[in-house]
């Protein structure tokens, strides 16, 4: 009788241990998560050229990537570095460290459903990429200047 309650214990003392390690992992997948929404909250605003109404999700994102900690703190400088911007040129130019920092994250996560309808856009003349979810390119780099130029491309898989 013993011997089936040290078996029934330790498997659920492991049971508990694999739970337990499986939660940072969701958790910041999760975090993750919001700051994608976050981020193409702001890319929608730049391809529209809406610097006014971008204040409120840059220091929300600048927020959740601080949270982050130390895993976030290329992203969180790259927030940090958006939230500060004075007009929309500045606000441009934050936005591909924040992309490529982004990008990078979003990788090393590996959670096949977080980049699964995300896509990749790439603006040739300036040599920046970003994160969407539409099919057609929406360039934040020129916004409705130059709204379609680009390429997209699946995230997943890249």
């Amino acid at each position: 009788m013993k011997t089936i309650a040290a078996t029934v214990s330790a498997v659920l003392l492991c049971a508990g241990m694999a739970s337990a390690a499986q939660t940072p992992r969701s958790s910041a997948t999760e975090s993750l998560r919001a700051i994608v929404k976050t981020y193409l909250e702001i890319h929608a605003l730049l391809a529209q050229d809406k610097f006014a109404e971008l204040k409120g999700p840059a220091g929300t994102i600048a927020s959740q990537t601080a949270a982050l900690g130390k895993e976030g703190a290329d992203l969180a400088k790259a927030a940090t570095g958006l939230a500060a911007a004075k007009d929309l040129k500045a606000a441009r130019d934050a936005f591909a460290p924040l992309s490529d920092a982004l990008l990078a994250r979003v990788k090393a996560d590996g959670s096949a459903d977080l980049a699964a309808d995300l896509k990749i856009g790439y603006c040739p003349m300036n040599r920046q990429s970003w994160i969407q979810r539409d099919e057609l390119p929406r360039n934040p780099y020129y916004g409705t200047a130059m709204l379609t130029c680009g390429s997209v491309k699946p995230l997943k898989g890249h």
